[in-house]
């Protein structure tokens, strides 16, 4: 089992979500976060001979899935897809970061490892 989590812009959040319903994976959970990336959020300003450095946070969406491990590409295609703003992309679409989950259990049912997600 893989997680996934995927920090893109919050106005294409319910884009991800639809593209990750149409592949078939329907169990996520979306925070919103704020944060900075190579948009650099930090400015730095000089005057009167004091430098002051403001760290400027973006807000961002965190969306976290745990898939099997047969499904974790057609997940990041889907997000993929879904988080760019354009053809190419642009700075700020986001990140995913993939990471191996040791044990998932249903609470409601005692069920583990795939069969819990």
């Amino acid at each position: 089992m893989k997680k996934i989590e995927a920090i893109v812009r919050p106005e294409r959040v319910q884009a991800v979500v639809n593209s990750l319903e149409e592949v078939g994976i329907v169990g996520l959970n979306v925070t919103q976060v704020t944060g900075r990336g190579r948009q650099k959020g930090v400015t730095v300003h000089t005057g009167r001979g004091v430098e002051t450095t403001q760290i400027n946070m973006l807000p961002k969406a965190k969306i976290e899935i745990v898939v099997a491990d047969g499904d974790v590409e057609k997940v990041v295609q889907a997000v993929i897809g879904a988080a760019r703003t354009n053809s190419q992309g642009a700075v700020g679409d986001g990140k995913i970061f993939i990471s191996a989950v040791q044990e998932a259990i249903r609470v409601s049912s005692g069920e583990r490892g795939d069969a819990a997600i």
